[in-house]
Order: structure tokens, then C-alpha cells, then sequence
């Protein structure tokens, strides 16, 4: 297909997504996830900026921001007469913020809500997300429940595609394995300082399971620095946190390489990966992480880089989730 040159295919899908996703997390104004504001028209010109990029492909979810990620989204959208022409949005049903209940119903209630907010008609990828943090996980995984309902909208024409979108890996594999899942996204554990997702990675390639990485940039420091940006998976991190980092910058700054452009393309590189979705929150952001992907990067800075020792323990075991 001509129109799918230099993309590549989630599963069997029909869906082709270019090998950047940009992630709008930040886009619905996170300020206790991620440390600053986004106000609206900010990210509506990033979305202006994202639409207009070679990147076909856009992350979101119902619960980012409240429902304003979405409503951005949905803006900029409208404004344009419909999604662009090729362009895959990827969103995600989401517990009810008051009860963290996730059931059938609810995964219903979500997918009407995120049409609407979209201005969409049917969905291209939807996801089950973050079913470590639902009141009562049968509820998702017993019969009638989210994962069921999320199946039956595909069966029903309603989804093209549906991923499972979480963090935790000792819950996302078992339903992994059970389930005929087309793609997964794991953040933040699959980085340059982090492996955590490594053996689910290799488990999804064999059932044919298309891997999103998501957060290469760690919540932002792997992009920032650790000078400037003292936080670590959207918390605040002492020296002994950021010590990973700050080896990888040791490395890159000898090679003269942006350290974002060694943390995108670490996992542009991994031929296991479909596509990296990276935050943006600015306009220029978009254009920024396309040229990071560009930068020759020598095989002796990766050399040096692959001697490292990353962790392979759940970087966000110590997290206290907020929503905003």
C-alpha cells in the first residue's frame, strides 16, 4: 500500500502507524502527574502541530485529564472537518474516576464518552487501561465484564483493533495470554535505565502481539536532563534515583548526543517495538522529537550505552496514581 510507505502494520489489523506515536497525556493539563500546567490553547496548537507532521498516529485516553485530553482532541478535530485522512487515533476505556469501577457497563459508558469527546464514529485502536487500579479486577476479567465488552465491540464493527494499555507487568501478562489482544502499550518500563517489561515484550512478539512502548523519556527526566528535571515516572526523585540517568549522560554528552534523542531512539531501534509514543506537551516539542529521531547516534555511544546495567524492577512500585 503506497500510502503506508514507511509505516508498519499493528498485527493484522489493517492499521499502519508510523514508528513515532505522540502521547497527550500532558495535553489535558496533568500538573500532579507531571509538575506544570497545559492550558488549552497550548494544546490545541500542539494537536494543530501533530496533525500536520508526518505522524500519523495519536495516543489518548478517556480518563487523561479528566475527559479534556479527549475534548482537545475532539476540537481540533471538528476545526478540521473530520480526522485526517490516514491518521489512527488510539484511546482507551477507562474506570469511573469516583468508584473505580471497571464492568461491562462501564466499558460501554467510556467508549460512548470518548466517541463523543473524539467526534469519532468508531474506534481504530481501544484499549483496556490500567486495570491495576479497578475497585474489583472480575470485574473486568469475569463473564459480562470490561474485556469481554471490549471484545464485543470489536466483533461488533464498532473497534478495529483492541490493546491493553497498563503498567504493572504481573498483571498485564496472564491477560495477555488469555486473551487475543492486537497490540499492548507498557510505560515507562522499557527504557534506557529500565527492562521491567523485557520478558512480557518477548511474550507479546510470539503470540503476535504488536508492543506501543510508551514514556521513553521516563516521565520527562531522560529528556530534560536531570539537572533541570528532578522527577522519575512523574514523582520526585532524590540523587540516588537519578544516579541511572545521569551515567546515560555522562555517555551521551561525550558523543555530543541530545540525551532524548539516545531515549527515543533506544526504542525506535528495537525491532520488537511497532511505535514509541513520546509526550509532547508544547508545539515544538512535535517537530523536536522528529528531528531527535534523525540524529546519527555512533555504535560506540550505543556500545557504551548497552554496558549499562539497567533495572528490571517495576519502576513505579512506589507511585501514588493521580489522575491530574
Amino acid at each position: 500500500m503506497s500510502g503506508n510507505a514507511g509505516k508498519s502494520e499493528i498485527g493484522d489489523t489493517g492499521l499502519f502507524v508510523s514508528s513515532i506515536c505522540f502521547g497527550t497525556s500532558g495535553l489535558g493539563n496533568m500538573p500532579d502527574t507531571y509538575g506544570y500546567e497545559v492550558g488549552e490553547e497550548r494544546a490545541l496548537n500542539t494537536i494543530r502541530a501533530i496533525f500536520d507532521s508526518s505522524v500519523n498516529f495519536i495516543d489518548v485516553s478517556r480518563n487523561y485529564g479528566f475527559g479534556r485530553s479527549e475534548e482537545r482532541i475532539g476540537k481540533v478535530v471538528r476545526e478540521r472537518g473530520g480526522l485526517p485522512e490516514g491518521f489512527v487515533i488510539s484511546t482507551k476505556i477507562d474506570r469511573d474516576m469516583s468508584t473505580n469501577v471497571l464492568d461491562g457497563d462501564r466499558a460501554r459508558r467510556s467508549a460512548e464518552e470518548s466517541l463523543a469527546a473524539l467526534g469519532i464514529e468508531k474506534f481504530q485502536l481501544l484499549h483496556l487501561h490500567d486495570p491495576e487500579y479497578v475497585a474489583d479486577v472480575n470485574d473486568v476479567t469475569g463473564p459480562g465484564g470490561a474485556i469481554e465488552t471490549l471484545f464485543a465491540m470489536k466483533e461488533e464493527g464498532l473497534v478495529e483493533a483492541v490493546g491493553l494499555a497498563a503498567g504493572n507487568v504481573g498483571i498485564m501478562t496472564p491477560l495477555l495470554e488469555a486473551w487475543d489482544f492486537d497490540a499492548l502499550v507498557t510505560h515507562n518500563r522499557f527504557t534506557m535505565v529500565n527492562r521491567n517489561a523485557e520478558r512480557m515484550i518477548n511474550m507479546a512478539i510470539d503470540r503476535g502481539i504488536a508492543v506501543l512502548n510508551a514514556a521513553p523519556y521516563s516521565g520527562g527526566v531522560l529528556a530534560k536532563g536531570s539537572a533541570k528535571f528532578k522527577r522519575y515516572v512523574y514523582m520526585d526523585a532524590d540523587e540516588t534515583t537519578l544516579s541511572p540517568v545521569q551515567a546515560v549522560e555522562s555517555i551521551v554528552d561525550r558523543y555530543g548526543v541530545p540525551l532524548g534523542a539516545a531515549a527515543l531512539q533506544f526504542s525506535m531501534r528495537d525491532e520488537r517495538v511497532t511505535s514509541t509514543v513520546c509526550g509532547v506537551s508544547k508545539p515544538e516539542r512535535v517537530q523536536e522529537t522528529l528531528d531527535w529521531a534523525l540524529i546519527d547516534i555512533p555504535d560506540n555511544c550505543w556500545d557504551e550505552l548497552g554496558a549499562l546495567q539497567p533495572s528490571t524492577n517495576d519502576p513505579e512500585s512506589g507511585r501514588v496514581y493521580k489522575p491530574g
